[in-house]
């Protein structure tokens, strides 16, 4: 009996022991899986919120991460060409980088009286083919020009064709036109023009460079013209783009005379296009421009003025890139054939647009472009009467954020002037900028008249006051002193100095001959001969 109690005794311990174990395990699981639960929970916001701050970070196109991690790691892994064709295609992915801020309104600026809410654009060359228009403008870009589009589709130069010369954050490229033709870049405007409202393309400018086929003639003008009929009733601004300096023979067409006559075409050709809808077009007709070399003589630049002024085209866009190679730029790429663009164009393009504004009128505006990199830059063109600038190779070098650090150093560097891009540049162009002489008054010509007149009347006088005192000593030089007298009684007759101190001849007279020539003395012709 004793022995069975002692069994249930410990059974029941047991259990009891087993139990308080169970407890003690199941509790330690629900803790661990709890723990386990709020780790996981704590991996998955750290994982969320850093992506979201990444994705952030990427999207703000003015993260330092683009322009000091992304663009020297695409140049560093990609050939030049490649890297430029890889940065295109993501732009037009539709998951490039965005200007998250708006544009202060210190730096708008009126273009053919409409309004542009910043002045910086860029330049053609970048998108040639029009793949990545909406990317670009949400850049910040206040001008896209894409292009320059030939009419047939086109390889360009042979590769390589494109050259960076980082001591310089310059490039050289001879791309000669490559592009995929008319009808591809017309469906793609097509397409922009369908997910973008006339509102949210208000204060943009959508240009398109026009080019031509190496294969076309080099004094013909019918691409150009076939681009202005197809492409004039799509976009904002069309660019005549003669000036590159990789197709042969188009710049040739810079002369006054040709392009006097391709412009004139072109503007014929632009006004028959039908008017537009001003609530959906900023205005009826495309704006016609064109684009010149930095490499004109001051002559070739006045030629091209006069042929703006003749044809009525809106505007100018100085300067493509440039055959020179300054002398102070010196790297492994800088012989290449070939245009230059960056910093060491900047002087080029600066020459040429103060000299072109002197010689255009104040409604004809001129787009800046060559060598901006910055703010200042921008600045200086404005200064010297560029209306707007454009970006290319500081785009490249310096990624998507480059457009909106530009114009906050723009903004950063008027409002301390306590001015406005527009009222920098309007006080530029009227004191630099070609006027129309002023017809004259009838009381300013008159006097004009009296000052020439009382002009001539005193060189009469002085020829007539010449001619007394030769004939005076004509009567001197024949020895005969007592017949001098004056042609004015109230005026006393000049001295009479003997024959003898007259260097008369042996005979007291001179001859014909001798006296010819002091007269000729007298009137400075030559020295009067010394007679012996």
């Amino acid at each position: 009996m004793l022995a069975l109690r002692r069994t249930v005794h410990s059974c029941n311990k047991g259990r009891i022991i087993n139990g308080v174990n169970s407890i003690r395990f199941n509790s330690t699981t629900a803790g661990a899986s709890s723990n386990g639960r709020l780790r996981t929970a704590v991996s998955v916001a750290v994982l969320v919120t850093s992506g979201t701050l990444v994705g952030f970070y990427y999207i703000d196109s003015r993260s330092a991460l683009h322009r000091y991690a992304v663009m020297p790691l695409i140049r560093a892994a990609m050939e030049p060409e490649m890297g430029h064709k890889f940065a295109v295609k993501v732009l037009a992915t539709g998951l490039a980088p965005r200007d998250l801020k708006g544009d202060n309104e210190s730096i708008a600026v009126e273009l053919w009286g409409h309004k542009i809410s910043n002045p910086v654009g860029l330049a053609a060359g970048f998108d040639k083919d029009g793949e990545a228009i909406e990317a670009l403008f949400n850049l910040g870009f206040g001008w896209v020009e894409i292009g320059s589009v030939t009419p047939k589709p086109q390889e360009g130069n042979s590769k390589p064709r494109f050259f960076h010369l980082p001591e310089y954050n310059a490039i050289i490229n001879r791309y000669g036109f490559p592009s995929q033709g008319h009808a591809v870049v017309l469906s793609r405007i097509r397409t922009y023009l369908a997910s973008n409202s006339p509102e949210t393309r208000s204060q943009k400018i959508l240009a398109l460079n026009l080019g031509k086929n190496k294969s076309s003639p080099p004094d013909s003008t019918s691409d150009f013209i076939t681009g202005v009929e197809k492409f004039g009733p799509l976009v904002d601004v069309l660019v005549i783009n003669v000036s590159s300096p990789n197709t042969p023979g188009l710049r040739g067409m810079q002369g006054r005379g040709a392009l006097e006559e391709l412009l004139d075409e072109v503007i014929k050709a632009r006004d028959a296009l039908p008017a537009r809808k001003l609530s959906e077009w900023k205005w009826e007709k495309a704006k016609v421009v064109v684009k010149i070399a930095p490499d004109l003589t001051e002559e070739e630049v006045d030629g091209i003025a006069e042929a703006v002024k003749t044809s009525a085209v809106d505007g100018v866009i100085v300067s493509n890139t440039t055959v020179q190679r300054p002398a102070d730029v010196i790297s492994v790429h800088s012989t290449e054939t070939g245009g230059l663009s960056g910093p060491p164009l900047k002087p080029l393009s600066l020459t040429a647009l103060r000299h072109l504004r002197s010689r255009l009128p104040e409604n004809v505006p001129i787009i800046g472009c060559g060598g901006i990199s910055n703010g200042d830059d921008a600045l200086e063109y404005a200064s010297n009467g560029a209306t707007l600038v454009q970006l290319y190779t500081s785009f490249g070098y310096g990624g998507v954020g480059t457009p909106r650090r530009i114009k906050d150093e723009i903004t950063s560097s008027i409002q301390a002037k306590a001015t406005t891009w527009s009222s920098l540049t309007s006080s530029a162009i009227s004191n630099l900028a070609w006027k129309k002489p002023t017809p004259e008054s009838a009381e300013t010509l008159l006097k004009k008249q009296s000052d020439e007149l009382k002009s001539v009347l005193d060189q009469a006088g002085k020829q007539i006051a010449l001619g007394e005192e030769l004939f005076v000593l004509a009567q001197k030089s024949v020895g005969d002193p007592q017949h001098v007298v004056s042609v004015h009684p109230e005026r006393p007759s000049a001295d009479v100095t003997p024959p003898s101190q007259h260097n008369l001849g042996h005979e007291g007279e001179k001859s014909l001959e001798d006296l010819i020539r002091e007269v000729e003395g007298v009137l400075g012709i030559h020295d009067a001969p010394k007679t012996p």
